[in-house]
Formats: structure tokens, C-alpha cells, sequence
């Protein structure tokens, strides 16, 4: 029995590659200063799961940014916007352009699109596929990782992302052919490394190939097998572990077993009714990879589950069969439990019931001693450990509140419908608001300056008392509404500068969360979030945001909106309880923020926005499993929305999100506007709305805020020519793709006054024709 590690986070313990990340594209660091800050965040992982005793040992999990950009640059699908950097700069400023844009030195070229990995809360770059694209060995940080983890007494395992999974996450850029039809020109790629791997000495290879637990064409599965055949006999010798996760191969298995692999890896947290048929179905010749510990949420295995499926498969393939493993990458863990040790934060008790990636790779370990039967002291204390744990968290009072699920329970369907259509609607709220065409808006949260983060850490540190923290506050939030006003945005925000994340900020005041110190985990590049605890029973115990809505409200005549984090967002951007189904917890978050939505419309706002950027994010990555979750997920978002009168607008805002499949269903929540990313697909994601006829107001983003580049007037001008095209001007808003919270100030004023004047000239010209 053996066990390895799917992949490790990559930001570091105290999230040293966010900082040095940063630091370099400011200038403020140099190339060898961030190449060291990978060497030693590496070394620390490998030498982390050494000690613990891991067996196969992963590498080329690092990145500096994205893994799937990391495979683009890899097998060289540089996207020609690219050439003049590609030849003037080195490979990391040309990786980094690829992910963020470039604008300097008189070259101004737009970032590549970006969306999530799945279904988590991770953001990937999408290669970009041309007809007849080429494919060639342009990086080499595969075989350069490999070679530093064996100077590091490491003969590790490289994780690579598989060459149908790859294709399939990428985006064909002009019609007329099928980017699985690319696997010709890629897999001679895939080889030439897997050459230079061997010749290094690696033994074995890791082929992540998550898209075998999704729905597959016949066309896929047909070159899934042609693919792994030419691969295995290039490589007889190799060892390859193929990799699945997030989902259960179901119709896939026979494909799955029949590839030329060496171990099959099977989530069994996220699919653990599949282990039988699994075990019945693969060859004498195909090892089981159990993916039977959480990569993706906090709580400690349940030992004696894990051992009941691993005695399962022992008894049923033999030992030498069997390898034990996370369920898939720990990227998506937080770095070490050990690091919490405020327990005004998080209690004793709570933190008990918890591990992060380095007590999951214990865990690993300890699992496979007591599976074994040779287990030593340390192992069957940290089983007892592990059973008083589980049991105690069954029983807590902490995490049962009985009004809460007496509430849920009277939940009838008027709580989640208005109380007339959108078409009346509109009208009362034109009435009150008195909008012009083409309004302007952002998305929430300005710029979070070196100086708000500070006053909210000595707040929180007590060098701040409350009242001086709110003085500064209140004076940041009025210079940020003179700015709106000045700038002629219509609907103004407050800036969020109280907030520290959409999602924790609510946590922070809701019942039945807990919150971490460093609890962080990488949402894209050097972007990172710490996700709040969901350990108990949901309710809001006083209002979480209508003290600031009303002051902002006070300063101005202009309309501001209330800015609010929706149930389902809320719910997947969690560590989430795993005891009682996430429907039943979206429905008790959708109260508290429907009491939330009521006071603010008592308060006077009009304008109310629900976020549900995580709404697609959460489908389940098998069709067949998509109505019943659409059903309560609509539900939950009309719950928290449906308690205003008709003449209060609400707002929702969406990102990285592919909507043509579920466009009904976004119409389904009916929010009187929606704003969507937009802008770095060109207004690509519009044509789903335009199809559909979507009857209500819709704000597709014109300023790409995940990138530092400014974009122009005149680019601006061009997306909502296009936008027009597609959508009727009436129902059109214009707003940046997403919230400002990660911009710089003078970017952003930029930004916001060439988008107000791309919309009066928008509008100016609409009217004269």
C-alpha cells in the first residue's frame, strides 16, 4: 500500500508568493528574488510530506500564477497578440502579460480570458486555440521542477495536466474546426516531455484528467484511447497514475480502466457509491488510487469510514493495489491548522473538528499504518484522537438552532416571488430613479488601499478604537461618493472599505460561522481568499450593512446602492458543514439576508444588489444533477430577494460564467438587472442573453478590473457597439466587469471616467438615430 499527494498549495505558508508576486510587478523586486521565493516554498512542501512520510511525492504543483497557463506556455499556444513581448521579455514577464495584460513601453495588449476550474472557486486562464493550431516545447518549468526536487533528495512524481483534459478546457478562437481535432499536433508535445522527464529519471507521472468524470462525446472517448495508447508505447517503462476528480467516472469507468495507466485515481469523497463497481470493473494489471481524504473542504476525516472503504478494496484487490490519497489536489486546502492559535477567532472546540493540508497529509499517513495492521503508537492516538472528534462534532449544541430549521420549514412559495412581474415593475422603479440611458455603475468595492487595510488591522488589533476606526471610514466613503458624484456615475456605492471579502464580511456577522487567521487559499494569481468556516445552523442576530448604506445614502442626491453577498455565493465560497444537505443551508442563509434586504429597503435604498457570482460555479459538472440543484438555488436567490416592494430595484452581478445552458434558469431569479463579466470575451457571453429575448435590464462589463491595464474610450465605445447589437439599448447598463477592491486608485479613476464618457457618447448617439 502506498500513498501520495495529488498536488500541495502553492502559496506559501504565510502566503509568501502573493507577496513576492506582487513585489515584482511592482518593481519592487527582482526576477532572482521571486525565483528563489519559488525554490523555498517548494522545498518546504516536498520536505513536509518527506517527513510525513508520503511515498510519492509531487512536483510541478507549483505555480506562479495558473497551472493551465502553465501547460499553454509549456506547449508554446502563445496567442500571436503576444509575439513582440514574446521576443523582447523574458518567459516570466511573457507568462504574466498572458495572464494579466500588458500596458507599458508603448505596447498595450489585453489579458487571455479567465474562468472557473471546475466547480470551485478557482480561476484558470483559457488557452486559446486557432485552426491548424501548433503546438512546440516552449517552457521547460516541468522538467526544470523535476530536476530541483531531485536536488532536493527528492525523486518526485510530476503532475501534469492530460492532454484531453487540456484541449477540452480551452476555447476555439475562429470556427470551423473542433479543438479536440488538435490532439495530433499536441500529444508529439506530451512526449517530447515525458522524453526528457525519463531521461532525468522520473519513475512515475501523474496525467490529471478530470474531464473523464464529466459527460464525454463518443468523439473524446475515442481519442482518450488513441491518445494513452501512443503513450504508452513511447513509454513502456514509465509509471502513470491518471487522475480523476470532483466527480464519480459513472459511464465513463469502462473507458477509465480500459486506459493504459498503471493506477486509476477515483474521488471518493465526492462519489463514494462508486467504489464498488470500480473495484469489479478494472484489470489485474490497473491499481486503485483512493481519493478518500477532503481536498476541498476543512473538516478531519471520519477514520473509521475511510478504513471501512480501504479494508473494501484490500479484500478485494490485494494490498500492493491499493494507494491512499486526497481526493484531489490540496490547492484547494488551506496551508496549516497549526497557524491558528487565536482562539478568540476560532474556538478550541471548532478547531478540533478541522485539518488544513498538512494534518490532511497526516492523516494520509496515519490511515494507511492503521490500514496496514501495523500501526504504531502515534497512529492509534491520532485514530482515538480522530474518533473523539467526529463523535463530539455529531453532538455539539453549537451547531443546532431550532428556530432556524422551525423557519425553513414554513418557507411557502410566495417568500420566493414579487409581487408583480418585471414589466410592471420597471415601471414604478423608472418613477422613482429617474435613470437615464446607458446608466453607469460599478460593482461595489473601490480600491482597498495600504491605508484602509491598516486601519482595519489595527482595529481589529485594538489599536483602533471603534470610533476613530468609523471616523475614517465615514471620511473615505464621503471622498469616494464626491468622486462618483464628480466623475457623473449615476448609481454610486460606498466603496466596501469595512469589508474585508465579499463573503467573510457576512460570515463575520451571520451565526453558525467560524473564521480563520490563515485560513487562505488562491482564488487566481496572486489573488487569494480566506473562506469563512459554515459549521452550525445559519441566522442574522442584528443588521450587517445598513449603518453604512444609509450614511453613504445621506451624503448624496444620487441613488447608492446596498451592497450584499447572495446565499448561494455565500455557501459556495465556505468551508461548508458536510452533515446535513447544502440545499437546507443556502435556504437558511437566503432568510438571513432577505431580513437583510427588508431593513435596507425600510432604511430608504432602492437600489439593492444580491451578488450570485458562484451560481454556475456550483452546478454540478454532470448534467443529470443540474435541475435539482438549478431548483433550489433559484429558489434560494428569489427568497432572499422577493420581501421588497416593486418599486425597489434588485441587482445581482455574475462573473466568469458561461450562460447559454442555463440562461432560463438566470432568468428564473429575475433580478431587475444583472451585470456579467464581459469584457475580456468581447462581449462573447451577451449572445446567450440576445438568443434567449432575456426580458430584464442587463450590464455586461466594458472594463476588464482583473488586469491593470486601462482600456480606452474608444475600446470601451466598441463593446457597447457590440453589446447594442445583440441587446436592446433600453435594457443596457454599463459598468466594469467585476468590484475595484484590488485596483489602484489612479487606474481606477481612469478607468471609471472613460467608461462614464463611453456611455454619454453611447448614449448621445443612440438618440440622434
Amino acid at each position: 500500500m502506498q500513498t501520495h499527494i495529488l498536488g500541495s498549495p502553492r502559496i506559501g505558508r504565510h502566503r509568501e508568493l502573493k507577496k513576492a508576486c506582487e513585489q515584482y510587478w511592482s518593481g519592487k523586486a527582482s526576477l532572482n528574488e521571486l525565483l528563489e521565493t519559488e525554490k523555498t516554498i517548494c522545498r518546504q512542501n516536498w520536505k513536509m510530506q518527506q517527513e510525513a512520510g508520503i511515498d510519492l511525492i509531487p512536483c510541478n504543483d507549483f505555480s506562479y500564477y495558473d497551472q493551465v497557463l502553465d501547460m499553454t506556455l509549456t506547449v508554446g499556444a502563445i496567442p500571436e497578440r503576444y509575439s513582440e513581448i514574446r521576443t523582447s521579455h523574458s518567459e516570466l514577464d511573457l507568462y504574466f502579460a498572458m495572464a494579466r495584460g500588458y500596458q507599458h513601453e508603448g505596447l498595450d495588449v489585453t489579458a487571455m480570458e479567465m474562468t472557473k476550474w471546475f466547480d470551485t472557486n478557482y480561476h484558470y486562464i483559457v488557452p486559446e486555440f486557432q485552426k491548424n493550431q501548433q503546438f512546440r516545447l516552449f517552457s521547460k518549468k516541468i522538467i526544470s521542477e523535476f530536476i530541483h526536487a531531485k536536488q532536493a533528495g527528492i525523486n518526485a512524481k510530476p503532475v501534469i495536466i492530460g492532454p484531453l483534459t487540456y484541449l477540452l478546457l480551452g476555447k476555439e478562437k475562429e470556427d470551423g474546426f473542433d479543438k479536440l481535432d488538435l490532439i495530433e499536433n499536441l500529444l508529439p508535445v506530451y512526449i517530447e516531455i515525458l522524453k526528457e522527464l525519463e531521461s532525468h529519471g522520473a519513475g512515475w507521472i501523474q496525467l490529471d484528467e478530470p474531464f473523464l468524470g464529466l459527460d464525454l462525446t463518443e468523439k473524446a472517448k475515442e481519442i482518450y484511447q488513441s491518445a494513452y495508447a501512443e503513450i504508452r508505447k513511447q513509454f513502456p517503462d514509465l509509471k502513470f497514475i491518471l487522475a480523476t476528480y470532483f466527480e464519480g467516472l459513472k459511464d465513463n469507468l469502462s473507458l477509465a480502466a480500459s486506459l493504459p495507466a498503471d493506477v486509476l485515481h477515483i474521488d471518493l469523497v465526492r462519489c463514494p457509491e462508486q467504489l464498488d463497481e470500480v473495484l469489479h470493473t478494472i484489470p489485474p494489471t490497473l491499481s486503485l488510487s483512493l481519493g478518500i481524504v477532503d481536498g476541498r473542504n476543512i473538516w478531519k476525516n471520519n477514520f473509521e469510514k475511510s478504513l471501512a472503504f480501504i479494508e473494501k478494496a484490500v479484500n478485494t484487490i490485494g494490498s500492493e493495489r491499493v494507494f491512499i490519497a486526497p481526493s484531489c489536489s490540496l490547492l484547494h486546502s488551506p496551508f496549516d491548522l497549526d497557524l491558528e492559535i487565536d482562539e478568540k477567532m476560532l474556538s478550541p472546540e471548532i478547531k478540533q473538528w478541522m485539518a488544513f493540508a498538512k494534518q490532511k497529509v497526516h492523516e494520509i499517513v496515519a490511515l494507511k499504518k492503521l490500514a496496514s495492521g501495523n500501526a504504531d503508537y502515534q497512529a492509534l492516538q491520532h485514530y482515538a484522537e480522530n474518533k473523539k472528534a467526529v463523535d463530539t462534532r455529531k453532538t455539539s449544541p453549537l451547531i443546532h438552532n431550532q428556530k432556524v430549521k422551525d423557519r425553513v420549514e414554513v418557507i411557502t412559495e410566495d417568500d420566493a416571488r414579487r409581487n408583480n412581474p418585471f414589466r410592471i415593475r420597471k415601471e414604478e422603479q423608472q418613477k422613482i430613479l429617474q435613470l437615464p440611458l446607458f446608466p453607469t455603475t460599478t460593482i461595489g468595492s473601490f480600491p482597498q488601499t495600504k491605508e484602509v487595510r491598516t486601519w482595519r488591522s489595527k482595529f481589529k488589533k485594538g489599536d483602533l478604537t471603534a470610533e476613530q476606526y468609523d471616523t475614517l471610514l465615514k471620511k473615505e466613503k464621503e471622498r469616494t461618493i464626491r468622486w462618483q458624484e464628480e466623475t457623473g456615475i449615476d448609481v454610486l456605492v460606498h466603496g466596501e472599505f469595512e469589508r474585508n471579502d465579499m463573503v467573510e464580511y457576512f460570515g463575520e456577522q451571520l451565526s453558525g460561522f467560524a473564521f480563520t487567521q490563515n485560513g487562505w487559499v488562491q482564488s487566481y494569481g496572486s489573488r487569494c481568499v480566506k473562506p469563512p468556516v459554515i459549521y452550525g445552523d445559519v441566522h442574522r442576530p442584528h443588521p450587517m450593512t445598513v449603518y453604512w448604506s444609509q450614511y453613504a445614502q445621506s451624503l448624496t442626491q444620487k441613488w447608492v446602492k446596498g451592497m450584499l453577498t447572495g446565499p448561494v455565493t455565500i455557501l459556495q465560497w465556505s468551508f461548508v458543514r458536510d452533515d446535513q444537505p447544502r440545499s437546507l443551508i443556502c435556504k437558511q442563509i437566503a432568510l438571513a439576508i432577505r431580513d437583510e434586504v427588508n431593513d435596507l429597503e425600510k432604511a430608504g435604498i432602492r437600489i439593492i444588489q444580491i451578488d450570485e457570482p458562484a451560481i454556475r460555479e456550483g452546478l454540478p459538472l454532470r448534467r443529470s444533477g443540474w435541475e435539482e440543484y438549478l431548483k433550489w438555488a433559484v429558489e434560494a436567490f428569489r427568497i432572499s430577494a422577493s420581501g421588497v416592494e416593486d418599486a425597489t430595484q434588485i441587482h445581482t452581478h455574475m462573473c466568469y460564467s458561461e450562460f447559454n445552458d442555463i440562461i432560463q434558469n438566470i432568468a428564473d431569479m429575475d433580478a431587475d438587472v444583472i451585470t456579467i463579466e464581459c469584457s475580456r470575451s468581447q462581449m462573447e457571453l451577451l449572445q446567450a442573453f440576445a438568443d434567449f429575448k432575456y426580458p430584464n435590464e442587463i450590464g455586461p462589463g466594458v472594463y476588464d478590473i482583473h488586469s491593470p491595464r486601462v482600456p480606452s474610450k474608444e475600446e470601451m465605445i466598441e463593446l457597447l457597439k457590440k453589446a447594442q447589437a445583440v441587446i436592446p439599448a433600453q435594457q443596457l447598463w454599463v459598468n466594469p466587469d467585476c468590484g475595484l477592491k484590488t485596483r489602484h486608485w489612479d487606474e481606477t479613476e481612469k478607468a471609471l471616467t472613460a467608461m462614464v464618457e463611453a456611455s454619454r457618447e453611447a448614449a448621445t448617439v443612440h438618440i440622434k438615430q
